[in-house]
């Protein structure tokens, strides 16, 4: 036993002889000689709390380390607001605040006693002067803390994730919205179309069809549901063409003729195509056989609408499958192309919002990234987030892929104001960051920054006004990292 040890165990009371041997006998300090103990116990002051009493709070930095000998306590964090996004009840024997002296940044838990609880208290000083006097103390501060670390750092991860599907979860309803308003309206057209030709083919069996006009009408009636959906034309075509279809059915005294010609014309049908109309039906009786026509061509149209809905549908909740649960399951094979797709989707109604133009650069025939690939989606979203925040309104954002020595690149490039010289140097600190107070909160870099280096891959970031690149490159096999 050494003199300050011994110094320790000298002029103890009896009452601190026997906290030394209560802390000496739990499992947590079982490999801590007792002189050490006692110098712990010497420097601290004992601390009992009721329950429900506050001992640490979020506001207040805590800059002591406290040993829980009984009872048990309820360690909490909130979010942005008032919703905790973090809480833990965790029971004697244990210790607290290490990882916040250690480290010496600032504290964002509150601590709540769950039951009446016994412990100690050690102020800074005291701290320091332990982990540089007490070698066996400190190597289980120092293991308990790599642990708590490694858990932290997961939460973080989680947190990270879910705070980024949250903030997308706005957007994500409404780009749900926007195809699923277009089918009702469609499917609602498709109810009237059929009530419309039940009607017409009611009214064409009471008056029956010469052989002509079945085949006129046979003819049209393929040409239109081969046509499908409407066709594509530029805004001048489509006007010209609407306009010559309409004064066609005008001369021929269609009623109406300015809200059919539309649908006739989407289908692809000129006056040309209509001429065995007026040669079999002669007269008024065009009309119906056009209505028809115009009833049928627009059915195929709602048709089409309602299948690219669902197409859109299910394309954002495959995007939210791939988002959600890349990284899951072990081993991975993840296409960083599909992995940006799918961030996109969900990220879209950003770029609308701000009407940012987004230019695409996906190298070709880039290899799978083989790894765990927990995490990559948050780099993305992290980037493109940032990105979207520093552009202007009608701001341009670049995302480009390529390969290169065993590693597949990802750059996104702003051309908003830039991060100023003297923080580059620190933007990807945890905690840091340019934006105003309640807007950043400094984490986002951070944890891309953690996740690359767990895949021993780069980052690297070149900024000036109007040229900011973020470059990640992951190497293609991450098996072992």
């Amino acid at each position: 036993m050494t003199a300050a040890f011994a110094g320790c165990m000298q002029d103890r009371t009896e009452h601190e002889m026997e906290l030394v041997h209560t802390l000496h006998e739990q499992k947590l300090f079982a490999d801590v000689g007792e002189a050490e103990l006692a110098c712990l116990v010497a420097q601290s002051a004992e601390m009992t709390h009721p329950a429900g009493e506050v001992i640490a709070e979020e506001q207040v930095n805590l800059r002591e380390f406290l040993v829980l000998i009984e009872g048990k306590v309820r360690v909490s964090r909130k979010g942005s607001g008032t919703t905790e996004i973090y809480q833990k009840t965790v029971s004697a024997p244990t210790f607290m605040g290490e990882t916040i002296l250690l480290s010496k940044m600032p504290s964002f838990m509150t601590v709540v006693a769950v039951t009446p609880i016994r412990g100690l208290r050690l102020p800074e000083e005291g701290f320091w002067n332990m982990m540089a006097s007490c070698p066996n103390l400190r190597n289980v501060i120092l293991n308990e803390m790599r642990m708590r670390t490694q858990g932290v750092q997961a939460m973080t991860t989680q947190e990270g994730k879910l705070s980024a599907l949250g903030a997308m979860t706005a957007g994500l309803m409404h780009e749900l919205n926007n195809p699923g308003a277009a089918a009702k309206r469609a499917a609602a057209q498709l109810r009237g179309n059929l009530t419309r030709l039940h009607q017409l083919a009611k009214k064409f069996a009471e008056q029956g069809h010469t052989e002509p006009q079945r085949a006129c009408l046979t003819v049209l009636q393929e040409r239109v549901l081969a046509g499908g959906g409407a066709r594509c034309m530029d805004s001048l075509q489509q006007s010209d063409a609407e306009e010559e279809l309409g004064n066609w059915m005008d001369e021929h005294d269609v009623q109406n003729a300015w809200n059919i010609a539309p649908t006739l014309v989407a289908s692809g049908l000129a006056p040309t195509d209509l001429e065995c109309l007026q040669g079999v039906f002669p007269g008024e009786s065009i009309q119906d056989p056009l209505e028809w026509l115009e009833t049928t061509a627009s059915s195929m149209q709602q048709v089409a609408l309602v299948e690219e809905s669902v197409s859109r549908v299910h394309d954002l909740a495959k995007a939210v499958k791939t988002y959600v649960h890349e990284g899951q399951g072990g081993q991975q094979t993840v296409y960083v192309n599909e992995s940006l797709h799918a961030t996109l989707m969900l990220l879209k109604h950003k770029f609308r919002e701000k009407n940012i133009q987004l230019e695409k650069q996906f190298g070709a025939n880039l290899p799978p990234l083989t790894c765990v690939c927990s995490g990559l989606n948050q780099i993305w979203t992290n980037l493109l987030d940032n990105a979207i925040d520093a552009v202007r309104p009608d701001g341009h954002i670049q995302i480009r892929t390529w390969q290169d020595v065993g590693k597949v690149f990802i750059a996104i490039q702003d051309d908003g104001p830039g991060v100023p010289a003297e923080d580059q140097e620190r933007i990807f600190d945890p905690f840091f960051t340019t934006k105003a107070a309640g807007v950043g909160t400094g984490m986002g870099l951070g944890i891309v920054h953690r996740i690359v280096e767990s895949y021993h891959g780069s980052l690297t970031l070149h900024s000036v006004p109007g040229d900011t690149d973020f470059v990640v490159g992951i190497p293609v096999d991450g098996s072992k990292a």
